[in-house]
């Protein structure tokens, strides 16, 4: 059975039962800084299990694409070297939100995995936590497992915490008998041996009981069911094959590598582990850039970034040389794209954000062997023989230079690698990532004691309204009351003030009660449902059950709506002009400007810009009619409107239309017409991180204001040159050569002073060994001035070794030339460079004839300089 018709048979099975099928959500989380990837399929009903969300549906299922890559849940390292760690994978669930319970979920599993599967009966086994006697009763009941192939085991196996404090309780998980040939001998072998023979491949989880801070467990008033089955193992079962890799998810992926390797079936399997962790790592790039991430050095970036290298250096390793991530990435589309159909949509981002990242490497890995070779140096000048382990994790985690390469280029420079040393350095990056991405489900206590309805939101149609105060939180703490001068939260009833969501900022504006002011300086949804206007008393004091009148800033929101139907307009043509890749990775709308970052491998040109700025003008101009509609989600996508990848969406969204200009999914504030926006100007584009792109605009008045002030900018500028604004360009030009002629004539004095001190410095001319050597200290700024010396007097020697040094900018810089003639005999100025150099602190190299070097300690350059005899000394004698 192929793995795509067990994702299908498995989504069908449930949604026949009663479940709604849920899209798998991205592999960034949406809204959930805890997490770097989403790494389960609960990931996405985190909020529904805690009680902060709820749904219309009680049973879902889902095929969720996971990731375990970095942070607390990492398997990057042991891809490859272990035939069933993967970054990237599929859980197929079922899940249960205070409906069914154990019964069911047995019953439902057993029913799969015999009836539409068709496994055998006698090759499945139970675990169960060993308290669980409910569990262990119903495996026998309901799926007459027999009780020696239960087994109950202790917390580690078979007991689930989503956190610390929160939801947990014990799991079930069902096994898969290989037979006796795969294990470990033993003839009373079970699961609890975990030596091969038994594949553990669906987890069922009881969420039963709450954990608190001190370690207590309560039973929670609505039991829930989570179950995982893993797609890869599954298929593999189903295959009759021994690893996941040698299912259809993965040999397509392999057989291009060996294409590309031009490898034989017993280079294959010789190589096996390189082609596992490049069949992996292909199918996580793609869902990863998919999904919006892009390479970089830090976060979810960085993880990408170690992932491609990772693939690169194993492709090296295998003879594979040029770009080939690509080529492996298209056949993962080919296969799984006709599900996960982002894959599809963004292949193109894919392609070249891909072929980027290796060609960036392929630059760094040059520049981590010359950072080796320079260590080397360095150690072999200090007469040590190994490398230190923190210097080799930082060749590792900074240039992406495996550790494997450096002890093979040391052993070739006699030196060996603190192992060891390095491993202690990588477990203290992979404890500090774990420490960073810990989840909490705590919340402030007065947040958690909030109770009662949602607030009701009437700042779509009003920006004026009367409520009812239902809570105040000061100082973290609920009261009853706050006076004059004193911060505060104000929960209501119902408001029109709109809270920070979807880049938009929160409403400003007052609350006036019946006895004193409230001055809203923002407002903000921390509790799902609940609006809370944070500020300050501006007189009075307002109270726990008072009515009170509420008017929003109305020219603070119309600047924001404004700018956030611009940001629509914008998305929509930055898609139109770029192509469908262009997605939206962060935004900012405020009243002053509209911040935008979206997908895109490189910079804009000129055409795409003016193209871009002209559109938004456009369709801003044509006044198109601008209106909203709540649908059921489904029915929105179905119609064309645009979701942003990675959101929470509710079953009922609300869609924003833009006449003749497409629709987006949208809980934001907008204009009712595109001509109230006015005037569009982007007033900035530019890179914020690798493949991202950041376009920032200005609309309205926030627009009137930037072009008055150019205008003026203009005019003083004109006044300063004593020109009409119309000429100023053409006047800086002039200016511009002017200042270009007379740079040419001051370099040319600085030369000409130069070569008036030739004939001094040729005094200077020493013997070592019979070999002519002039060492000359100079004042010349710049690099070319020096060169330009170097060469001149070296053809007044005819045959000899020249070495200038100067201070550029604070820092030694040092030019030394070589006449052929002294080449022939062993003479190196690149090896002389690099040797003296180290006595400033810096390093260089290049040519036998010619080489320069910097450094960091001007105060040593006459030092560095005066060793120049010896050293060449004992390269004319061959040393």
């Amino acid at each position: 059975m192929k793995s795509s018709e067990i994702r299908s048979k498995f989504l069908e099975f449930f949604e026949a039962r009663g479940h709604t099928v849920v899209p798998s959500s991205s592999l960034v989380p949406a809204k959930d800084p805890t997490l770097l990837f989403t790494n389960s399929g609960m990931v996405q009903f985190k909020d529904v299990f805690l009680g902060r969300e709820s749904r219309s549906y009680t049973r879902a299922t889902t095929a969720q694409k996971c990731m375990r890559a970095g942070g607390k849940h990492n398997d990057l390292e042991n891809v490859g070297p272990s035939a069933r760690h993967l970054t990237f994978f599929e859980m197929l669930g079922n899940f249960s939100f205070g409906d069914y319970f154990k019964r069911e979920a047995i019953g439902y599993a057993w029913e799969f995995v015999t009836q539409v599967l068709g496994l055998e009966p006698s090759r499945l086994w139970a675990t169960v936590h060993y308290t669980d006697d409910e569990a262990a009763s119903l495996w026998q009941e309901v799926a007459g497992l027999p009780e020696s192939r239960i087994i109950r085991m202790g917390d580690e196996d078979n007991f689930w915490q989503m956190a610390d404090v929160g939801p947990c309780g014990p799991n079930s998980e069902i096994f898969y008998d290989r037979g006796p040939e795969k294990g470990c001998g033993d003839p009373n072998c079970t699961p609890a041996h975990d030596c091969g023979r038994f594949w553990e491949f669906w987890n069922l989880v009881f969420m039963q009981y709450y954990q608190d801070e001190s370690g207590n467990r309560t039973p929670l008033p609505k039991k829930n069911i989570d179950t995982g089955l893993g797609l890869e193992r599954t298929s593999a079962i189903m295959q009759g094959v021994d690893s996941i890799f040698e299912t259809d998810l993965f040999v397509p992926i392999m057989d291009e590598v060996q294409r590309i390797a031009g490898h034989s079936d017993e280079d294959r399997r010789r190589e096996i582990v390189a082609y596992r962790v490049i069949a992996d790592h292909s199918r996580s790039l793609a869902f990863l850039i998919a999904d919006g991430v892009t390479p970089g050095n830090e976060g979810r970036s960085y993880v990408l970034r170690r992932i491609i290298r990772r693939a690169i250096r194993f492709g090296r390793r295998i003879g594979i040389e040029g770009h080939f991530l690509s080529d492996t990435a298209r056949v993962v589309v080919d296969i799984m794209g006709h599900h996960y159909t982002e894959l599809e949509d963004q292949w193109s981002f894919i392609d070249k954000v891909t072929r980027a990242e290796e060609e960036h490497f392929s630059r760094t890995l040059a520049r981590g062997v010359a950072q080796l070779d320079d260590l080397i140096d360095k150690l072999s000048a200090s007469g040590q023989k190994e490398i230190p382990g923190e210097d080799a994790f930082r060749l590792y985690d900074t240039y992406g230079f495996p550790l494997d390469l450096t002890l093979e280029l040391a052993r070739d420079r006699g030196f060996s690698v603190d192992t060891e040393g390095f491993k202690r350095a990588m477990e203290r990056q992979r404890a500090q990532s774990r420490a960073a991405s810990t989840f909490t489900a705590k919340m402030p206590a007065a947040y958690a004691a909030l109770s009662g309805e949602p607030t009701q939101f009437t700042g779509y149609t009003t920006l004026e309204d009367t409520g009812r105060v239902m809570a105040i939180i000061r100082e973290g703490e609920l009261v009853d009351k706050v006076e004059h001068g004193q911060e505060a939260e104000i929960l209501l009833d119902r408001t029109p003030f709109y809270a920070e969501a979807g880049g938009q900022v929160g409403d400003t504006g007052v609350i006036t009660g019946p006895e004193g002011d409230f001055h809203v300086l923002d407002t903000q949804r921390p509790v799902n449902g609940y609006i809370l206007h944070r500020g300050r008393v501006l007189h009075g004091s307002i109270s726990v059950g008072q009515n009170v009148d509420l008017v929003v800033d109305a020219r603070r929101r119309q600047d924001i709506m404004r700018n956030h139907t611009a940001t629509h307009i914008l998305h929509k043509t930055l898609r139109d002009v770029l192509g469908p890749h262009a997605r939206q990775a962060g935004s900012l709308v405020a009243p002053d400007r509209l911040r935008f970052d979206f997908t895109h491998p490189s910079q804009l040109s000129d055409e795409e810009f003016f193209e871009i700025e002209r559109i938004i003008n456009d369709v801003s101009q044509d006044d198109r009619k601008v209106y909203a509609q709540e649908k059921p989600y489904t029915e929105a996508i179905a119609s064309g409107a645009m979701a942003l990848f990675g959101e929470k969406y509710g079953d009922i969204v609300r869609v924003v239309s833009i006449e003749d200009y497409g629709s987006e999914l949208c809980g934001g504030t907008h204009v009712h017409h595109t001509g109230e926006i006015g005037p569009i100007y982007i007033t900035s584009e530019g890179s914020i991180a690798s493949g991202v792109r950041r376009v920032e605009a200005v609309t309205g008045r926030g627009a009137i204001k930037y072009a008055r002030e150019r205008m003026e900018l203009l005019e003083r500028l004109g006044a300063k040159l004593k020109v009409p604004t119309s000429e100023i360009e053409r006047q800086v030009a002039l200016l511009q050569e002017r200042l270009r002629e007379q740079e040419r004539q001051i370099e040319q004095l600085r030369r000409q002073l130069a070569a008036g001190e030739i004939d001094q410095m040729l005094r200077n001319v020493r013997q070592v060994d019979g070999t002519k050597l002039l060492v000359a200290q100079t004042s010349l700024d710049s690099r070319e001035a020096m060169s330009d010396l170097a060469d001149r007097l070296r053809d007044r020697l005819r045959s000899g070794v020249v070495v200038v040094g100067s201070v550029l900018q604070g820092k030694p810089s040092i030019v030394a030339v070589v006449t052929p003639d002294l080449v022939q005999k062993g003479v190196h100025a690149g090896k002389l460079v690099k040797e003296i150099s180290a006595l400033v602190g810096g390093g260089g190299g290049g040519r036998p004839d010619r080489a320069e070097a910097g450094g960091r300690f001007p105060e040593k350059l006459e030092e560095a300089l005066g060793s120049v005899d010896e050293v060449l000394a004992r390269q004319l004698e061959g040393k």
